[in-house]
């Protein structure tokens, strides 16, 4: 059996970086750290290690360890604020759409505010 190492449950992203004509691989809950390479799997095999290297860091020094966003438990809500006229706009297209406030905007987030 495969022993899962300290860093598998975290966020990883890997992208192309034009202006330095190389990957780059990024973690979501290490945001200051980042790793260049020539291939994909370079950029993910170097974030990886990076991270794991810095979470050893982290408890040798006694540091809080950032939580993997996949453990969170999310409740599918959150309060976004808005201008009164913005709100007014989608109350009134929510309205003439005959859906409440709510769905309007659960569509426009998932749709791309289309």
């Amino acid at each position: 059996m495969k022993k899962t190492l300290k860093n598998d449950h975290y966020t990883y992203r890997v992208t192309w970086l034009e202006e330095d004509n190389e990957h780059v691989g990024l973690c979501a809950e290490f945001p200051s750290l980042s790793w260049l390479a020539p291939t994909p799997e370079g950029a993910l095999r170097g974030i990886r290690q990076l991270v794991a290297e810095v979470l050893i860091d982290m408890k040798r020094h006694k540091e809080k360890i950032p939580e993997p966003i996949a453990s969170h438990q999310f409740s599918g809500k959150f309060v976004v604020r808005v201008p009164p006229e913005v709100h007014l706009e989608l109350t009134l297209k929510a309205a003439e759409a005959g859906v409440s406030l709510n769905r309007l905007a659960n569509y426009k987030l998932t749709h791309n505010g289309k």
